[in-house]
């Protein structure tokens, strides 16, 4: 492919760049190893593998110095939370590790300092058990994925428990919606700090104390936002998300498609830390719904939208098995009746058209990805 584009190894300007082909998930998929550096042996690379949230689950590799360099960005985004090595945390994190050994009981004493709480098992009783381990070993940072975050925040709102108090939130993993944000912020009384990325290049982007939109990670990363016939959006205009990683020599990505749509910025971040800002994530493209002529709608935004715009919902997923039907999973808090169903109905029928069926299922709670994570919007067409 890079022979075609008339790539001879030695990239001379930008222009002969963006003719290198694109790199999607399918062909990482398609060839475990083949990608990678011949200038490593197998058993000097790192693996790691994808959650496969959207039904792609890669294995990708990368060699000891780029791990350390990804481990290097995070920290320094976790600073700007006020988390910093030794600093005890709380994380809220799905299939949470056990430290098993002496030796990982003593890393996580010293070093790490995590106290769990297991997304895949969230209730009251281990709610309450979190709540009294918070009290007795005092993290300061509370850490986890945007959703998770949200959910335990309802339900210490609902218990009336307000002692939980930490100087810094990180979320992370999944979109942050302005909504969620508002009740995480609220319950906790400190900002959050909102942190993108993926398995496959570490640190894409992540807020600071400004919290003015996104610091990009150029010092690993050249991150592209492209329209769909491959030219450059324009700032404030939402493009395909593609990352090329410039510290990973064990399997260089090139030119990757995360599978995310972002907005670009042009503005500068009042901090004068001078890294380049991303606006937001958009979400990914197979969380995008379709209309019956083929348009799409991001599902996230129309969550996002419906949950501001209506009351008495406190979760809600939108899942679209066929053309023409959807379902909308509700998760209610109470004030949920026949006029704000018949809101959600027409608000759904007005973003994606009159010949689309519209179903409507309450339900006690959103079905999670082995991962722990949670989705907003599904679509199987």
């Amino acid at each position: 492919s890079f022979a075609r584009a008339g790539f001879d190894g030695v990239l001379r300007d930008r222009d002969q760049f963006r003719r290198l082909p694109l790199l999607g998930k399918r062909e990482v998929r398609s060839n475990p190893g083949g990608l990678c550096s011949s200038e490593y042996a197998a058993r000097e690379l790192v693996e790691a593998r994808t959650g496969g949230s959207t039904g792609t689950s890669l294995v990708v590799y990368f060699d000891s110095r780029c791990q350390e360099l990804r481990n290097a960005a995070a920290m320094r985004c976790n600073q700007w939370a006020g988390w910093d090595i030794g600093t005890k945390v709380a994380a809220l994190w799905g299939n949470a590790p056990i430290p098993g050994s002496a030796r990982e009981r003593l890393r996580n004493l010293l070093l790490d300092r995590l106290v769990y709480l297991d997304t895949m098992n969230i209730d009251d009783a281990t709610v309450l058990d979190f709540v009294r381990r918070w009290r007795r070993e005092r993290p300061q940072v509370l850490f986890g994925h945007s959703h998770s975050l949200y959910i335990v925040a309802c339900m210490l709102q609902r218990m009336g428990i307000r002692d939980i108090r930490p100087r810094g939130i990180v979320s992370t993993s999944m979109i942050l919606l302005a909504p969620e944000r508002e009740r995480i912020e609220s319950v906790f009384g400190c900002r959050v700090t909102d942190r993108y990325g993926c398995e496959e290049t570490g640190l894409i982007a992540c807020e600071c104390e400004a919290h003015a939109g996104l610091h990009l990670n150029v010092d690993h990363l050249f991150v592209e936002f492209l329209r769909d016939d491959g030219s450059d959006a324009a700032p404030g205009e939402e493009g395909q998300i593609v990352v090329t990683d410039l510290v990973n020599r064990g399997m260089p990505l090139i030119r990757y498609q995360v599978g995310d749509l972002g907005v670009p910025s042009d503005r500068r971040c009042p901090c004068g830390r001078g890294l380049p800002l991303m606006e937001r994530v958009i979400g990914r493209r197979a969380d995008f719904l379709k209309r019956l002529d083929g348009s799409l709608v991001a599902g996230v935004s129309l969550v996002e939208r419906t949950l501001t715009a209506i009351p008495g919902i406190e979760q809600m997923q939108i899942v679209q098995d066929e053309p023409g039907r959807v379902c909308a999973r509700v998760v209610e808090d109470g004030l949920f009746d026949a006029s704000a169903a018949q809101r959600l109905h027409d608000e759904l029928r007005l973003a994606l058209g009159e010949g689309v069926a519209i179903e409507i299922h309450r339900v006690a709670a959103l079905g999670q990805t082995e991962a722990g994570k949670f989705r907003f919007a599904i679509c199987n067409v």
